[in-house]
């Protein structure tokens, strides 16, 4: 993608900014025309074909939200990028926004910037791989001790975090050192047990005012999710509250199903895991990103087995480009002592990643009693399991910190 010269075409009045864009971007050898907002556009765009519009939303003289909606219906849509100062894109997604950078520009970053939206690229980080407890010390040192914290930042600037783990805390120190404010970014909460929310006090950017949260997850019995996390900072167990909260963040219910954020697909789907757990599946231009934990994978020899449920898990992470799985058992015969536990096994993980086509497989929530050596081992018996299947899923074992670009 870096390789190629582009065509962009900049809707832009103020002479000294479209001098900026085009020093940043012609010095890359890509091909920069620029137009004044107060004469029409769509016309022009359709004679010279630009590969990306460069537009402020902002401008009064000029239509955005009218011109990117006329945009996306042509037969071969340019890119379009906002450049904008402050500016709510919520409504611009809906029509097709590919990306966002905010002004004043970078110019020692723009060019990266641009590049990293027309990508389209995902990029996962893992902050906490561990189920039911931290398991800090010596032995840990190598994957990392905390519990279940992913996040998922997309080229367009949107931010997700699966779970608040112990994790949670890592990714909060990162964001404070990295001054990433005002931030906006959506939780997706598979279920309330503590080793997925308990990070949630001590995520410094909840008590900031100007970032804005969205929290998602299912109701358990008569409590919402926003009922669920005040109880953990109920001052009976927390000193804090959720009064202390100066981001004001937003709740959502969800069952399974399918919903639209954005531009994003989110599907979600009921886990097997004692009380209600959600997975969840995020579409992004072609790409998918899955995230499936806490979830039993039954035996096929067992009694209660049902092909049904395992085929509709198949089918919810069929063909994903990377899929974040419980495995929490190395063998069949460690998980049968831990049967209805809510945990899988890498054998019943492999057969159904295989029969996905799923392209990445990452093993995760391990067991609190296997250290680094037990987990090598667990990944060892996964690769070794897909290469008798002749399968062509590639199995991985994150640790703390570990990017993935996908």
């Amino acid at each position: 993608m870096a390789k190629k010269k582009w065509h962009f075409f900049i809707i832009e009045d103020d002479d000294k900014i479209v001098k900026s864009y085009k020093k940043c971007l012609e010095k890359h050898g890509h091909l920069v025309s620029r137009h004044n907002p107060r004469d029409e556009a769509l016309t022009v765009i359709k004679k010279l074909h630009p590969d990306c519009i460069l537009c402020n939303l902002q401008w009064p003289q000029v239509d955005g939200l009218n011109l990117l909606r006329n945009l996306k219906k042509l037969p071969k849509p340019p890119y379009f990028i906002s450049i904008s100062e402050n500016y709510d894109h919520s409504v611009a997604w809906d029509l097709g926004l590919d990306g966002f950078i905010n002004k004043p520009i970078n110019c020692d970053t723009f060019h990266t910037e641009i590049q990293e939206i027309l990508s389209g690229k995902m990029l996962i980080r893992f902050w906490g791989i561990r189920g039911s407890l931290p398991v800090p010390g010596k032995k840990t040192s190598r994957y990392g001790g905390n519990t279940n914290c992913v996040t998922l930042n997309f080229s367009n600037n949107q931010f997700i975090i699966f779970d608040a783990g112990t994790g949670l805390k890592e990714l909060s120190n990162h964001l404070v050192e990295e001054d990433k404010f005002p931030l906006t970014a959506k939780f997706f909460i598979s279920h309330p047990h503590y080793d997925h929310i308990n990070g949630l006090p001590f995520f410094v950017p909840f008590y900031m005012e100007n970032n804005h949260f969205d929290l998602y997850g299912t109701n358990h019995g008569d409590l919402n999710i926003k009922e669920l996390i005040e109880g953990q900072m109920d001052t009976v167990y927390f000193p804090v509250t959720m009064q202390e909260f100066l981001s004001q963040p937003t709740f959502h219910t969800l069952e399974a199903g399918k919903f639209n954020s954005e531009n994003l697909q989110i599907s979600t789907i009921i886990l097997n895991h004692p009380g209600r757990c959600l997975g969840y599946r995020v579409q992004y231009k072609n790409k998918a990103f899955c995230y499936v934990t806490d979830n039993e994978l039954l035996l096929e020899h067992d009694e209660l087995f049902n092909q049904a449920d395992v085929d509709q898990l198949i089918n919810f992470i069929k063909d994903a480009t990377f899929v974040v799985m419980d495995s929490t058992y190395n063998s069949d015969c460690d998980y049968e002592k831990k049967l209805n536990w809510g945990h899988s096994c890498v054998s019943r993980v492999i057969d159904v990643a295989d029969k996905a086509n799923v392209k990445t497989l990452c093993l995760f929530h391990h067991d609190p009693d296997q250290y680094d050596k037990q987990i090598d081992e667990k990944l060892k018996n996964a690769k070794a399991l897909l290469k008798a299947r002749g399968s062509k899923t590639r199995c991985i074992a994150a640790r703390e910190g570990d990017k993935y670009f996908i």
